[in-house]
């Protein structure tokens, strides 16, 4: 198996359980689209001593196919599961795992998941922010110890927010600020559309969030194609982000016909167009 950057899986070889998904158990010696009719994908796996393939989502969701308690699934079937190696590990036989296993130390988790259960906490609050609104509860201490921003505003005298008890933000959406201040508490990003999460990336660099900049462009990857490729080269020029850029110019590299060809092209600033050109003929992209 293989994933496209784009999100498009290609299976050939053995066929016999139907662990390639194409609906058939017919061997194939050259690679088939499969599961073309679900969302975007963004992981495969598979085991050489299990008949069993498993892909996830865009949106999370867990497919396998191949041997499941015995019988044949053809096709990629939706499951409950959250991650793949839940897969293997209820359906391989034996159980197994597709990659090697990270144990990571627990020790901290009760710290943690009692600073994360204290968001939107109005009981302990001694702040909120009040978006489209609506009231987002949280605690200045955390936010002065999480973010170089929040500690300049929560400082008296400097800022007028930092006698509020609420405080009110027009420049974001609420679901955006909801993630961002939740991220201060649980040092995860919540899932999030791509726009979305153009938005954090722009608050991020409003606030000079490094490390939160660094996590949306890396979930910006994900959701690079043909057709918003452009545009999100001229994201990455508005807020300088080197890794996001970098990833678009490559993925435009590989695909420069479709790129080129696209309607984002045409729109693109004149500069990033030519400088996006240029690169593409200075690796050979061009030749003939």
């Amino acid at each position: 198996m293989c994933l496209s950057d784009e999100g498009l899986l290609l299976t050939w070889g053995s066929n016999t359980c139907g662990q390639l998904g194409t609906g058939n158990k017919t061997n194939s010696s050259t690679p088939t689209h499969t599961a073309g009719d679900i969302d975007r994908l963004v992981e495969i796996a598979a085991v050489h001593n299990s008949n069993i393939s498993a892909a996830s989502v865009v949106s999370g969701k867990v497919y396998m196919w191949g041997v499941c308690r015995g019988q044949n699934v053809l096709s990629p079937m939706e499951t409950n599961f959250s991650s793949l190696d839940e897969v293997f590990a209820c359906f391989a036989s034996p159980p197994c795992t597709w990659k090697p296993l990270s144990l990571e130390s627990d020790d901290s988790s009760g710290l943690v998941s009692c600073i994360a259960g204290r968001f939107n906490d109005p009981n302990t609050s001694d702040v909120a922010f009040v978006v489209e609104g609506k009231k987002i509860h949280v605690h200045k201490a955390i936010l002065r110890m999480r973010c170089e921003y929040f500690n300049s505003m929560f400082q008296q005298g400097r800022w007028n927010e930092a006698e509020k008890d609420a405080i009110e933000i027009q420049q974001f959406s609420y679901g955006v600020y909801h993630s961002f201040l939740k991220y201060l508490y649980t040092d995860s990003v919540d899932s999030a559309t791509t726009e979305e999460t153009v938005e954090l990336l722009h608050l991020s660099d409003s606030y000079c969030e490094r490390q939160l900049k660094r996590a949306c462009e890396k979930i910006l990857w994900q959701s690079v194609s043909v057709e918003n490729v452009t545009g999100l080269i001229a994201v990455a020029d508005k807020y300088k982000a080197e890794s996001l850029m970098d990833y678009c110019f490559k993925f435009a590299y590989q695909h420069m016909t479709q790129v080129a060809l696209s309607g984002g092209f045409a729109e693109l600033d004149g500069a990033l167009a030519k400088q996006l050109t240029v690169k593409a003929a200075e690796m050979g992209i061009f030749k003939t």
